[in-house]
């Protein structure tokens, strides 16, 4: 009995020096998080390199936007006191059609302030410039301000592949390029550059704000502006027929990224990582939110959540709801195109 308690002793003693011997040794492992099948590996101290989804907040920063120089493609009927032009501008090497307008009179010496123009969703193949949002885009220009509507990729005459706002970075990629083109057009002020957008244009806003610095001030007309488990558990649209115009390996990008990266309550740290919620701290200006209570398409409580979470950032947020109004805030359009240009107003114009 002595001689197996001494041999099971011995064992213990070489074991423990193994393990002890091993622990000892430098490792160079690399540490990837299973977040893409895609990846995009950033190095970190310690020689660890994490997995970065390009839907997330940090790899939307860690890219560059450089846009390019706004082209004139074609002068347009102008507007009441302003200049109307079809213009184009790089994304990504893609050639992207937009909207712009530009006061009438003697430019400021700074130049003038501008609002970059994000609209909803439109079936891509049906998309034309210079059709929709046209009262939305008047009402702006008409109050002394450069008013620039990208058409996102794959929109009407627009290169690239339309691919969703949701699963992709692409229309948002396209949208911080629409910023840094605007900055280089000769009439406009590069420090006093607004964001507005509707619906989905209202998901590409807050992105962008919480992305870039360029940003000053934004406004959003019944934004889809949950984060992303509220958008998987709370958003269930009228019509379960997938939006057309759109490749159907973007169509299914809640099925897509639950099967690759499991739920929100499987892996909260991924679904926070590509939430723009989850960095309201950073966004870059005062932001404005409008809603009906009656709209069927994107619902009120989304803006009512964004608006205290961005409270409780310690940030500046103004929300206004419309009782039983629709998703384009049809019966209060006037005043809340009112809220919204005293708004921009305010942070883009007195300051």
């Amino acid at each position: 009995m002595k001689k197996i308690f001494l041999i099971i002793f011995v064992l213990v003693i070489l074991v423990g020096i193994v393990l002890f011997t091993n622990s000892k040794k430098p490792t160079n492992q690399k540490i990837v998080q299973p977040f893409t099948d895609n990846p995009n590996l950033q190095e970190e101290a310690g020689g660890q390199e994490v997995d970065l989804h390009p839907l997330t907040i940090e790899s939307l920063r860690k890219s560059e936007y450089p846009g390019s120089e706004i082209k004139i493609e074609q002068t347009l009927d102008p507007g009441s006191n302003y200049s109307r032009y079809i213009a184009s501008y790089k994304s990504e090497g893609l050639k992207i059609y937009a909207l712009l307008t530009a006061p009438n009179g003697q430019i400021p010496p700074a130049g003038w302030p501008v609002i970059v123009f994000n609209h909803g969703y439109i079936p891509p193949a049906q998309y034309q410039t210079i059709e929709r949002y046209v009262a939305y885009v008047d009402g702006f220009a008409r109050n002394g301000y450069v008013v620039f509507k990208p058409d996102y990729r794959g929109h009407g005459n627009s290169e690239g592949e339309p691919t969703g706002a949701y699963g992709s970075t692409a229309y948002t990629i396209d949208v911080l390029n629409a910023v840094s083109s605007i900055k280089k057009f000769k009439e406009v002020d590069p420090d006093r550059i607004g964001m507005w957008g509707h619906s989905l244009g209202g998901f590409l806003t807050l992105r962008s704000m919480v992305v870039s610095k360029d940003i000053k001030a934004g406004v959003i007309w019944a934004g889809v502006v949950a984060s992303y488990p509220d958008l998987l558990n709370r958003w269930r649209r009228r019509s379960f027929t997938p939006p057309p115009g759109v490749p159907t390996g973007f169509r299914n990008w809640r099925q897509n990224l639950i099967e690759k990266y499991g739920t929100p309550e499987q892996n909260p740290d991924f679904w926070d990582s590509i939430s723009a919620n989850s960095f309201v701290k950073d966004i870059s200006g005062p932001l404005q939110l409008h809603h009906g209570t009656g709209d069927s398409s994107v619902p009120v409580e989304f803006s009512q959540t964004l608006e205290k979470q961005i409270k409780e950032a310690g940030k500046t947020v103004e929300l206004y709801t419309y009782p039983d109004d629709d998703h384009n805030i049809s019966s209060s359009f006037n005043t809340a195109m009112q809220r919204s240009v005293e708004f921009f107003d305010r942070y883009l114009k007195e300051k």
